[in-house]
């Protein structure tokens, strides 16, 4: 079943790799996080780091990263994202900062050496792909220095804003999706993504043996999911103001397990 699972989950990412920068991968939602996500990781890692990006698809924050100054092993169990991150790197001419390896995150084993890594990062619920972290978590260990941090964010499990739109449908299936502690089909593109929910206290004991809890916060808590990009569309002045209070709240106990994504940062003991 776990083989069966990342296969097809594989497959997906293959078929939708050609046109992934647009609406299916990186609409205006999308974008959002993003930059959430590299706020973070610009305050997590000093100018020219080595880096781990897993779950690259094409390439977008590896190659950013690039730009800063950082080198980055940019890895995926899609060969076909893999493909088009090494094209986005060479035409953003940081080729010599990016290396790509068709690698996924729970075969980390793969990449030779130990304590070779300033950090990891993982953008946009890659990690959700995988049905258990111990592998990830174990290599990571292995192949971080001393201080090294990780910074992911992760689709959670509690999302008001998903509980709220599907009950509005009555689509009481969709609604009880994330509740589940087992893999879940997710449709794509005529394809199914397998993907499994966390909290951040569930994620972060897949990591406490090597790693320390540094900080966690929700994504997306009042702004609205990427699926729900027509509210951005229509209600720009208001959307700004939902990540503000994304932004000042987040981190606060008991909202900070809330939300579409959540972030969290650790560091290696």
């Amino acid at each position: 079943m776990i083989v069966s699972a990342l296969d097809d989950t594989r497959v997906a990412f293959d078929s939708v790799a050609a046109h992934y920068d647009g609406p299916s991968g990186n609409n205006g939602l999308i974008q959002d996080m993003r930059r959430e996500m590299w706020r973070w990781l610009d305050a997590s890692f000093p100018r020219d780091s080595d880096l781990i990006d897993l779950g690259c698809g094409t390439g977008l924050d590896a190659v950013r990263m690039a730009t800063r100054g950082h080198r980055v092993l940019a890895t995926d169990w899609s060969p076909r994202m893999v493909a088009r991150a090494r094209g986005r790197a060479a035409s953003a001419r940081v080729g010599d900062r990016v290396r790509t390896a068709a690698i996924g995150a729970h075969e980390l084993e793969r990449i030779a050496g130990s304590a070779i890594f300033d950090g990891v990062y993982s953008n946009l619920g890659a990690l959700n792909c995988l049905p258990d972290l111990t592998p990830v978590s174990r290599e990571c260990a292995r192949l971080i220095r001393s201080g090294g941090r990780l910074v992911f964010t992760v689709i959670g499990r509690w999302c008001p804003w998903e509980i709220a739109y599907y009950s509005s449908r009555a689509d009481w299936r969709r609604v009880s999706v994330r509740f589940s502690r087992r893999m879940m089909p997710v449709g794509m593109n005529g394809h199914t993504v397998w993907t499994r929910y966390w909290t951040p206290r569930e994620l972060y004991r897949m990591f406490a043996g090597e790693f320390s809890l540094l900080h966690f916060r929700a994504l997306c808590l009042f702004a609205p999911p990427p699926y729900l990009t027509w509210l951005k569309d229509r209600h720009e002045g208001w959307f700004e103001q939902l990540w503000r209070w994304d932004r000042r709240v987040g981190g606060w106990p008991l909202l900070r397990s809330l939300g579409d994504h959540f972030l969290i940062v650790m560091a290696r003991r």
